[in-house]
């Protein structure tokens, strides 16, 4: 894109600010894992107060390196994790508290709670805080996917009337669709 994806414009905010709103009521504390550009998103985003930033300090490895980091600097109190690539940011708020009462509701201990819109999975993944040591241990090649697929039968599809959940903004192109409504 050759700008931060975090600090692109959607409906009067950065990517990164939608992001913190759509997690704050519902995750305390909002991480947000930052690259290369830290200094230029620290000083680019407005809710700056509500969120710990975390380096990654070899981004170039990848979105699961990005988890990685956030992982290792979860507290040791929480109960599950929510997270989302920063190019989702037309995610809904109401989707993290559609998540958020699936997980507490569960009376099958499940570990992972998913959005599904239109058949169609996608972000924000919440999971059980147990599965930390798990993500941490796979190596650099891995995928998040490879946790998720591995308790499939343990997992609780959340349907939700949120189009964002599957917006992936990887490119010039996808972003031009966002911020024109197509």
């Amino acid at each position: 894109m050759g700008y931060p994806k975090a600090l692109l414009d959607y409906q009067g905010e950065t990517f990164a600010d939608r992001l913190i709103s759509a997690f704050w009521d519902y995750c305390q504390p909002v991480l947000l894992v930052v690259g290369a550009d830290a200094a230029l998103i620290k000083a680019g985003i407005r809710r700056g107060d509500e969120v710990r930033m975390v380096l990654n300090p070899e981004p170039e490895q990848g979105q699961f390196s990005s988890l990685q980091c956030a992982l290792r600097e979860v507290d040791e109190e929480c109960d599950a994790v929510a997270f989302t690539p920063v190019d989702y940011p037309s995610i809904q708020r109401s989707t993290t508290a559609q998540l958020m009462d699936a997980l507490r509701a569960d009376t099958k201990n499940n570990l992972f709670f998913i959005p599904r819109y239109e058949k169609q999975r996608g972000h924000p993944v919440v999971f059980r805080a147990s599965l930390i040591p798990e993500f941490l241990a796979l190596g650099r090649d891995a995928q998040a996917r490879q946790i998720v697929h591995k308790y499939r039968d343990r997992t609780t599809y959340v349907d939700v009337d949120d189009p964002g959940i599957t917006r992936d903004v990887d490119d010039r192109e996808a972003y031009i669709r966002l911020v024109s409504g197509s």
